[in-house]
């Protein structure tokens, strides 16, 4: 079960911040007047840790916040393991845990790395923005078009794919969207068959796609997502560490496209 680390960092900021309040409301005083000098331990704690706690939800809250690629449906773009660095106030500032938009700002733009939450699952994914609020998105024979345009595809070569069914052959290719060049790659021969190849994205919804096109579950599974479930804008990678035992390196760090 993933853990909200949202929720718990609110909990404890709320738990100490009325320790000290408490404290300074009621029994501050009385101390004072019996010359009492040595506060609670509890209440040392809390004073310690309250400022520690605000700040670092503050900044992951309404700054920025790191995550961990768990899969490998963004690849080649982001690789399991990769440590990201994600925007929280590129697409406006959101209360944490309610996720409530308090202050507007950017809207998401076709070709941009998006976290959110899906409309299937409480836990944070990371795909590409691809259709826009009342965009027709097409995906079919491995030709994706939006809004009846082609989006070319420049084959850069042929690679070797990890599926759940062991390696495989595939091609990695330079796509653009909107205005952000970005690799992609796709299974060279591939059975599977969708029954729905067309989209139009609702209003206040946006449809994502992994770069790994055919090792992604996506816009195209369980549909568009909505504005309200938009978590921020990943820009950079900063760290990545080997599932394992193995060290961290800092040999992938770079801007994310």
């Amino acid at each position: 079960m993933d853990i909200d680390f949202s929720l718990v960092l609110v909990v404890l900021v709320a738990i100490c911040g009325f320790i000290w309040l408490l404290d300074a409301l009621l029994f501050a005083k009385t101390r004072k007047q019996a010359n009492k000098t040595e506060e609670p331990v509890v209440v040392e704690y809390a004073k310690s840790f309250f400022p520690v706690l605000f700040i670092v939800l503050m900044l992951r809250s309404f700054l920025v916040e790191p995550f961990q690629i768990p899969s490998g449906s963004m690849i080649p773009t982001l690789e399991v393991g990769d440590f990201i660095l994600v925007n929280k106030y590129h697409y406006g500032l959101r209360l944490p845990v309610v996720g409530t938009k308090i202050v507007a700002n950017n809207e998401p733009q076709r070709g941009e790395v998006m976290v959110f939450i899906p409309p299937h699952d409480e836990s944070y994914f990371i795909k590409r923005v691809v259709g826009l609020p009342g965009d027709t998105v097409e995906y079919e024979n491995k030709v994706l078009r939006v809004n009846g345009d082609l989006v070319d595809m420049e084959i850069l070569g042929d690679v070797t794919i990890d599926t759940a069914g062991g390696m495989r052959a595939g091609v990695m290719f330079n796509e653009t969207l909107g205005d952000v060049p970005h690799r992609a790659q796709i299974l060279a021969q591939d059975s599977r068959s969708r029954t729905r190849t067309s989209w139009v994205v609702p209003p206040g919804h946006y449809f994502m796609m992994g770069d790994n096109r055919d090792n992604s579950a996506d816009s195209r599974v369980w549909g568009p997502v909505p504005e309200e479930n938009i978590v921020g804008k990943a820009f950079a990678i900063w760290m990545h560490k080997e599932p394992g035992l193995n060290l961290p390196t800092f040999s992938r760090n770079q801007r994310i496209h």
